[in-house]
């Protein structure tokens, strides 16, 4: 036991000014290295023309949008989800924008069975799969000490974690055999310690670790994009929130303001351009937009800083609303909304189902 303590204590010296010293040795031509292969991955982008597409949550926002930039290339759709008249409006425009043949899975994610079905139609009707999308989610909003029935929140884990791990599996010896890719909605959220957020800025980061790991487990057979999205359009950023109090969907869009505050809101559309030209690259990551990524140096170099601005800033007095924090106040008064959020974000009009 002695012995063992001397090894730590000796690490504990040894390790950090190694690390260092490392780095700084190793990263300037790695980062070189990473730079010519991000040309050459430019170049030889994947063509999905004809090539078999399955997208979960596929009936709005970044899905929906997925689906029509996949279109566009030519490629053979399986669109998946909850809400089968949205979701039929979005294979007809898919089909217009150019897909030939595109299948429609009415299917929650959440269960088991609804993800083993969902893979196995697709099989049934294409013959292969070539790229898993787990984009399907819901966002949660409210103070932990505040949710009446703690068990409101397994949906948010239920249909975001878990309805990606289901889908995966079941996809897995097919993506095996086309070689293909999987590509995983997660968040900044993952890193980002946003109040009234907690559940779901855990769902998010189990994703991002869950599938680093499958990053291993699966090899060169499987690649694997992960996607950490900052603000973008959508019906999250619209207002739609499950709430802790009493587990109900709801719209709000002036606790969305309290939410996202005077951050600028990214493009749905250009989102989902840079995700699969992301994908058709083999890139392992994306942050869009691409200057969110800074937070995460933040978090990683002065999350104090970060955590103190959050609260100042999200966090109100005991009893008081969301709505009174600074966060909805400072939109509020300068009418950055107007100039940060896109025009679609103005509507109320979002289905709660």
């Amino acid at each position: 036991m002695l012995g063992l303590n001397l090894i730590h204590k000796f690490l504990n010296l040894v390790a950090p000014p190694f690390t260092f010293f490392s780095l700084c040795l190793f990263l300037p031509p790695f980062y070189l290295f990473k730079s010519f292969l991000s040309v050459l991955s430019s170049i030889f982008s994947e063509n999905v023309n004809g090539k078999v597409i399955l997208i979960t949550g596929a009936s709005s926002g970044i899905g929906e949008h997925l689906a029509y930039e996949y279109a566009k290339r030519g490629a053979r759709l399986v669109l998946v989800g909850r809400r089968e008249d949205s979701l039929r409006e979005v294979v007809d425009r898919a089909s217009d924008c150019g897909s030939p043949d595109v299948l429609m899975v009415g299917a929650d994610v959440s269960k088991v069975e609804d993800c083993k079905r969902i893979v196995d139609e697709t099989i049934n009707h294409f013959g292969r799969l070539d790229h898993l999308v787990n984009n399907a989610g819901i966002t949660s909003l409210g103070m932990l000490e505040e949710a009446t029935d703690i068990t409101n929140f397994r949906a948010i884990m239920d249909t975001n974690f878990w309805g990606s791990v289901y889908t995966t599996r079941f996809a897995i010896p097919h993506l095996r055999s086309s070689k293909g890719k999987i590509v995983v909605l997660s968040s900044a959220a993952s890193w980002l310690p946003i109040p009234r957020q907690s559940i779901y800025n855990a769902s998010k980061a189990a994703l991002l670790s869950m599938y680093e790991t499958l990053r291993i487990e699966f090899g060169p057979n499987i690649q694997i994009t992960i996607v950490t999205p900052g603000y973008i359009e959508s019906e999250l950023t619209q207002g739609k929130f499950l709430m802790s109090d009493d587990g109900k969907m709801i719209v709000d869009q002036d606790l969305r303001d309290a939410q996202v505050s005077a951050t600028p809101v990214g493009s749905v559309e250009g989102c989902a351009k840079a995700i699969v030209n992301s994908v058709c690259r083999g890139d392992r990551y994306l942050t869009e937009p691409a200057w969110f990524g800074v937070t995460y140096i933040w978090k990683v170099f002065c999350p104090e800083l970060l955590e103190w601005g959050y609260r100042l800033m999200y966090v109100t007095r005991p009893g008081s609303s969301a709505k009174e924090a600074p966060s909805k106040k400072i939109l509020d008064y300068t009418g950055a909304k107007n100039v940060l959020y896109p025009e679609i974000l103005q509507s109320p009009e979002v289905k709660t189902d």
